[in-house]
């Protein structure tokens, strides 16, 4: 979503007064308040007012050559400080993107693609700006269909304006980067408007970058569909910003961490964000190192989709063997392996085994069984009445084990076609979070609540037609019946022709992407951590609105659903704990159910003021902003 957006000529002439400009453009179109007193606001001045000024002052450079200012990346929270739009003298359109750094004392650092300079009050370890430049660039490229449908090409370069030491910027170990995105530093004007000249002979009045922004958005792959790709050594997902800093971060430590010694790294973000797209890449750059890595997640259903993917690429067993539960590590020898990712890390629970008798506590385990162990988590994605992974618990377990810790947050999401409203939105439909101010007018991503099951089951057999990729899920509130007896119907709703069954026992671990998978419905435990094109929705008698108010009732869950075994004993010693604990996992379970969809999803709630309530908040993110 564009902020300012001008031409050449029309930037010359804000220039004296750009921060405010933009200030203003920032809060009216981006919808961010951005105080005069903060450092971002003092950064347009010295960045835009006083270097880029300088820089497009030249004749060179046509004065309707586009300009574009805090350009966010579709529905994501990442904004590109700068760029213009033109024509190359190949008469194709050309997109020159700029990133902006006031830096000026940079050191090396000790993870690749990355530098260390002063933030806030300290010295951090930053994305290098030119891997950050040519990572956003990559996201125009791969996501924006306008970009290939007509072509725009894009190019990207850094400009660090107040550093005049260069020797952390281009050392001998970012010559790759360097050829992606060049970097240009103080004094080093004249080499930044020949490139931008290189790029943009002719201007467009804007219109490349006014196209850019109304282009249609491609899904994002499908990490399922990439994973023997990646194995086989080709790059298929371009981390960005804090993705970049968490791999890295697992990278560096592996070799730096003393023998004997313990090292843990939370890495928390919500649904999309990437915590799995991490854990894969750095299980592949793991085991090309020849270490002893293994893919860890309590849930049954990721783990049985990649080993099944990965049996038609070989059929070795140390391939499938990459990827086991949590309940493996109870009785492992303490430091059996070099590296334990564990997605998923908030489905974790005290006790292994079929019949939870065996072990103490998974956490633990597993940073006991490990040199370095990494948990991947989203506390609001705890959906059973044994999930036990939190942050607290993993940091105090860990300092209990003498292991340090080490924080690193994700923001940027790439599912829901990756709309950070849309997750924002689902939050606030369920009172997981509040946020002031939300807008659905900008995001590509389709949501619609319906009238019937019938309908909802007709739209997801549609979409299915195209490639298999869209499936059914529910609230578990109706007994599994045809587990005994194939014969009947688990999900019937009265007044409607609706009536299917839950997925197969044996093709739960792979319902996701069995060839009849849309003709069941699956349920949180059979998609959680994975992804679907469209994923249509049946929100049952568990969630409902009364009288504008939310509810849930445990008690409305199947008698077949595990997820919440124990609240009625527990609901005899604390009442109003166990009422509590059992709202969150529902909420959870309903968040997690509305955010696997890539492109889309459908909603159908059986409670006919519910659908209308819902249906009245979605209107209004779409109509007020």
């Amino acid at each position: 979503m564009l902020a300012y957006l001008a031409t050449k000529s029309q930037f010359i002439r804000d220039a004296d007064h750009i921060e405010d400009v933009v200030q203003e453009a920032v809060s009216k179109k981006l919808n961010l308040r951005i105080s005069s007193n903060s450092s971002e606001y003092r950064s347009w001045q010295s960045s835009l007012g006083n270097a880029m000024y300088h820089v497009l002052k030249s004749s060179e450079i046509p004065s309707d050559v586009g300009v574009a200012i805090e350009y966010r990346l579709h529905g994501r929270s990442s904004r590109i400080d700068f760029m213009l739009s033109g024509f190359g003298k190949d008469g194709v359109r050309s997109i020159v993107v700029i990133e902006l750094k006031q830096w000026a004392n940079i050191q090396l650092s000790l993870l690749a693609d990355h530098v260390v300079t002063f933030i806030g009050h300290a010295e951090r370890d930053q994305l290098h700006p030119s891997y950050q430049v040519w990572s956003y660039s990559r996201v125009l490229s791969d996501f924006y269909e306008v970009v290939t449908s007509i072509p725009i090409h894009i190019h990207s370069c850094a400009f660090v304006h107040n550093c005049v030491d260069d020797s952390a910027l281009r050392d001998p170990s970012s010559n790759g980067l360097l050829k992606r995105a060049p970097v240009f530093i103080k004094g080093e004007q004249s080499g930044l408007q020949k490139f931008i000249t290189t790029a943009v002979h002719k201007g467009d009045d804007a219109t490349g970058l006014v196209e850019l922004d109304a282009s249609p958005i491609s899904p994002s792959k499908q990490l399922v569909e990439a994973l023997v790709s990646m194995l086989d050594g080709n790059e298929e997902f371009v981390l960005i910003d804090e993705q970049k800093t968490a791999y890295e971060a697992i990278m560096s430590h592996v070799s730096s961490i003393p023998t004997g010694e313990r090292w843990v790294l939370v890495v928390r973000g919500g649904p999309g964000t990437g915590k799995s797209v991490i854990a894969i890449n750095a299980l592949v750059s793991l085991l090309k190192q020849g270490l002893n890595v293994r893919y860890v997640t309590k849930n049954a259903a990721p783990r049985g989709v990649y080993k099944a993917k990965l049996q038609r690429r070989s059929k070795k067993a140390d391939i499938s063997s990459l990827f086991v539960s949590s309940d493996a590590f109870y009785n492992a020898d303490p430091d059996a392996y070099d590296v334990l990712l564990v997605d998923e890390a908030h489905r974790l629970v005290r006790n292994s085994g079929l019949y939870g008798n065996l072990g103490n506590n998974q956490i633990a385990e597993i940073i006991r069984t490990a040199q370095i162990s990494v948990f991947f988590i989203d506390e609001s994605q705890k959906v059973t009445w044994r999930d036990i992974g939190t942050v607290d618990d993993i940091s105090n377990l860990a300092s209990l084990l003498e292991a340090p810790v080490e924080m690193h947050d994700l923001a940027a999401q790439f599912r829901c076609s990756g709309s950070d409203e849309y997750l924002r939105w689902v939050d606030q439909l369920l009172e997981i979070e509040n946020h002031d101010s939300l807008d659905l007018r900008g995001t590509d991503y389709d949501i619609r609540f319906v009238d019937s099951p019938s309908e909802l089951r007709d739209l997801i057999f549609e979409k299915n037609k195209a490639n298999n990729a869209s499936r059914l899920v529910a609230g578990y509130c109706w007994d599994w019946v045809s587990k005994k007896d194939p014969a009947l119907y688990d999900i019937v709703i009265p007044g409607s022709d609706f009536s299917m069954r839950w997925n197969f026992a044996k093709n739960a671990p792979t319902w996701i992407i069995s060839p009849n998978a849309v003709n069941e419905v699956g349920c949180i435990h059979t998609c959680q951590g994975l992804e679907a094109d469209y994923m249509g929705v049946i929100i049952g008698p568990d969630l409902m609105v009364r009288d504008g108010i939310l509810v849930t009732d445990p008690g409305a869950r199947a008698r077949t659903d595990y997820s919440l075994r124990g609240w009625k004993t527990a609901m005899k010693q604390d009442r109003e704990a166990t009422l509590k604990r059992a709202d969150e996992l529902i909420r959870n379970t309903y968040r997690t159910l509305l955010t696997r969809g890539m492109s889309g999803t459908y909603v159908y709630c059986t409670d006919s003021e519910t659908r209308m309530a819902f249906q009245h908040h979605l209107e209004a993110a779409r109509r007020l902003g």
